[in-house]
């Protein structure tokens, strides 16, 4: 793993139609994501300057975006595209991205169903 700095979002909320049911397309339910993306701040935090780290608010709104966006059947998919989005970002060199779906259709009791990934330039 690379050592740098980490800037973290958590509960990134939106609204998805992600799943392999009919009903799960067609209704649709919540997401939550949570980034941690790795990157060196020290050039930022030298200048005080919001251009030489990531914006997280930009981050964040394009990562709704790709929940919001073209269905697929896996969460794990999902995060995949949300890694990919993270990594535009020429200053972030590594992401890890945790999609949560507590509304999955599971049939037992159950507080939550997360994926984890990490990706990284290197």
């Amino acid at each position: 793993m690379i050592r740098v700095d980490r800037v973290a979002l958590s509960g990134l909320k939106a609204r998805g139609h992600h799943g392999v049911f009919p009903k799960e397309r067609e209704e649709g339910q919540t997401f939550l994501v949570d980034l941690v993306l790795g990157l060196d701040t020290r050039p930022a935090a030298a200048d005080d300057d919001l251009t030489k780290t990531v914006h997280y608010g930009i981050v964040a709104e394009e990562v709704v975006a790709v929940v919001e966006g073209e269905p697929v059947n896996l969460i794990e998919t999902l995060a995949e595209r949300i890694a990919q989005v993270c990594l535009k970002h020429d200053v972030v060199q590594e992401v890890e991205v945790r999609v949560h779906k507590p509304d999955a259709p599971i049939t037992v009791p159950f507080d939550d169903v997360t994926v984890t990934i990490t990706r990284s330039r290197a």
